[in-house]
């Protein structure tokens, strides 16, 4: 590789858009909190360990072929999800945990959950949660 000898076109994303590769027989609906799998293919958030989450889905997406074979985009920043029940204002500034694709926790669940960012606000209709 070199330097540049000459000025370029250099292509920018917003830091907060994703666009990802989506995991084999996934399904993804708009709205849902999206991660990536151990493999670094987008699926909807579980409850799983070792997921990366990406950001809320822009659209919806199946693909029921290999990886890879659909991509899905996903936009980070502070979303509203469902809280658990557990989640309250003492939690502001702590993790949000992952239950599902639209619902986040207190707590890990004994060590069974991914983080899906810091929690920003509690509210009477969910929490806040700040995905990077």
């Amino acid at each position: 590789m070199t330097a540049l000898v000459k000025g370029r076109q250099t292509p920018k994303r917003a830091g907060e858009q994703r666009n990802d590769p989506v995991a084999a027989n996934s399904k993804i609906y708009a709205g849902a909190l999206v991660v990536l799998n151990a493999t670094g293919y987008a699926e909807p958030a579980t409850t799983a360990t070792g997921l990366t989450a990406r950001g809320v889905a822009q659209r919806s997406c199946t693909n029921t072929n290999g990886n890879g074979a659909e991509r899905i985009e996903s936009e980070a920043g502070c979303w509203r999800f469902i809280n658990d029940g557990t989640i309250n204002r003492t939690h502001i500034g702590k993790p949000a945990w992952i239950v599902d694709d639209q619902t986040v926790a207190a707590d890990d669940g004994g060590s069974t959950r991914s983080v899906a960012g810091d929690i920003i606000d509690v509210d009477s209709n969910g929490v806040w949660v700040n995905i990077k």
